[in-house]
């Protein structure tokens, strides 16, 4: 046993590497792309740290040469999830009863495995089964996760910290208890520092985890908790069960030792399973922790005193950087009549110098959308596009070696428009263009025109308009920028959530996410307990 107040190392955000032409970083990500591509993972359920292969599986491809399988990923039943839960409780009581410090140490570690030599074998993996270029698989797969892992350790550290005030003759304690059971963790294809994290934090904070990844991120998913794995992660404490997320869901929902779910992905079905949880809420030894971050229609409203050329760059990198895939990317934009021709014209030119196909081919600014589920979908909004709207770039796709889909850019004349409601999740950006002196009632519009209130962001020199927008804003948007595209949240800088449709707004990347991940305990402790009932009125 150690004696002492121990502290974590002070985070920094992980710095990202530019992998420009002739540099190490470049030679040593081409060296692990082409090791990645020319390996067929067999990716295992993983119960108590014993690989399960039932053979029942699914294959993960390239999205940008869905004809090459990167691995076949194996299918945990129902009973096999039970097993994992099961598991799960067993190591429960040692995992939780780990100091902090040591807990927090496999983390520490496995931060600096990330940003050193494991750091180009997971962005090829990234870049590969989530068709990422190399910098939009730096600043996730890399940077972000590395920021989380370091950052949530001081975090939980700050949480520990706080204790309630003691009077004389008392001593007053907060005792911060993992949750009574497991976490179910249901993970998103599109960022795998997201798809890490959300088993991870509770996992730091003292709880045992059931992880569902989605089957198409599972490349780069096995290849982290292989990482974790190599830091010291104990088996069992996260219980890897790939496969159909509606079969294991309905196992996971029933459970009584059911304590929480950490959620990332469609509105629809974090809806799902907040109702499951409703549903099943008399069976539980606990009522359940609820945390999901969902969809978006994230928007960038112009004033006329923007600037053309920085509302141009936001418009390119926000709506089209990962093929719009991202719950914060711009789906819709509000543009000023008297900007209008100008934008339209830049816009236009600048996206048909956007290059689409393989990321390994570093000339390329994005990649193939994640499968032909999506890809459909996504062609089905540009079809919309055409039919009802006008196409000002783009509107192309082929599928027939990628699932790629071309940056597209639809005008509408109603700002009503399905294209301006609907989540989309692909590289399709609608504009409205308004009357210069309805400002405010583009406000209103930005407000109330689509379900959801993830990111947006107001471009405008005229201060006034700025602090107007960010009031009349303030529900639309749970990350909100100002003269900023409304993608690229950093850990600790800024928080990321929204609510309305997009979510319970737990801010991923900040002590507020963690503190779902624990449940506190008052201990008051009395020095000098009284020897007499009687109270000194009664005399």
């Amino acid at each position: 046993m150690s004696d002492g107040t121990f502290r974590v190392p002070t985070p920094e955000n992980e710095p990202v590497k530019g992998y420009v032409a002739g540099s190490p970083e470049r030679a040593e990500l081409d060296a692990a792309l082409e090791k990645a591509a020319g390996e067929t993972l067999d990716i295992p359920v993983l119960i108590d740290g014993k690989p399960l292969r039932t053979g029942t599986t699914t294959d993960v491809v390239m999205p940008h040469d869905h004809g090459h399988v990167l691995g076949k990923v194996h299918h945990a039943g129902a009973e096999d999830v039970e097993k994992a839960i099961a598991g799960a409780l067993r190591v429960a009581p040692a995992w939780q009863a780990m100091p902090f410090e040591q807990r927090a140490a496999i983390f520490q570690r496995a931060a600096d495995m990330l940003a050193g030599p494991w750091r180009q074998r997971v962005n090829a993996a990234c870049m590969l089964g989530q068709s990422k270029t190399c910098h939009q698989s730096e600043i996730d797969a890399a940077c972000e996760l590395i920021d989380f892992w370091r950052f949530n350790c001081a975090y939980a550290e700050a949480i520990y910290d706080w204790q309630p005030r003691s009077v004389p003759g008392q001593w007053n304690r907060a005792d911060y208890r993992p949750l009574e059971g497991f976490v179910f963790a249901v993970t998103p294809f599109n960022f795998l520092s997201i798809a890490v994290n959300l088993p991870t934090a509770p996992a730091l904070m003292g709880n045992v985890v059931l992880w569902k990844p989605a089957h198409t991120s599972m490349v780069g998913a096995w290849t982290v908790l292989e990482l974790l794995r190599e830091a010291g992660l104990p088996d069992g404490v996260v219980q890897l069960v790939p496969g159909d997320g509606p079969e294991q869901g309905a196992v996971a929902l029933k459970n009584e030792h059911l304590a929480g779910i950490h959620f990332t992905g469609s509105t629809g079905t974090f809806r799902t399973l907040y109702q499951g949880v409703g549903e099943n809420l008399p069976g539980y030894r606990t009522i359940p922790r609820i945390v999901g971050e969902t969809g978006g229609k994230d928007f960038i409203v112009f004033h006329p005193s923007a600037d053309l050329e920085q509302a141009v760059t936001a418009v390119v990198r926000g709506g089209y950087e990962y093929q719009g895939q991202k719950c914060s990317a711009v789906s819709r934009i509000y543009v000023p009549k008297s900007m209008w021709p100008a934008m339209k014209e830049r816009l236009a030119a600048e996206i048909g110098q956007l290059k689409v196909g393989d990321p390994r081919d570093y000339a390329n600014f994005m990649g193939a959308v994640i499968d032909r589920k999506a890809w459909e979908k996504i062609t089905g909004y540009q079809k919309l596009g055409k039919e009802t709207g006008t196409i000002v770039a783009g509107g192309t796709a082929d599928d027939s070696k990628g699932f790629f889909v071309d940056p597209t850019l639809v005008e509408v004349d109603d700002p009503k428009h399905r294209l301006m409601q609907e989540e989309i999740f692909g590289p399709v950006v609608t504009a409205y263009v308004y009357d210069d002196a309805k400002w405010t009632e583009t406000l209103d519009l930005v407000d109330s025109t689509s379900p959801y209130g993830l990111t947006g962001a107001v471009f405008a020199r005229d201060r006034a308009a700025v602090l107007q927008a960010t009031e009349r804003l303030r529900h639309a948007a749970g990350n909100f920028y100002v003269n900023d595209k409304p993608t690229g949240a950093v850990v600790s800088q800024q928080p990321f959530g929204g609510a309305r449709a997009s979510g319970t707004n737990d801010k991923a990347g900040s002590m507020w996410n963690l503190l779902r991940w624990v449940s506190p305990r008052s201990i008051k402790e009395n020095l000098v307990p009284p020897t007499d009932w009687r109270y000194p009125f009664m005399g």
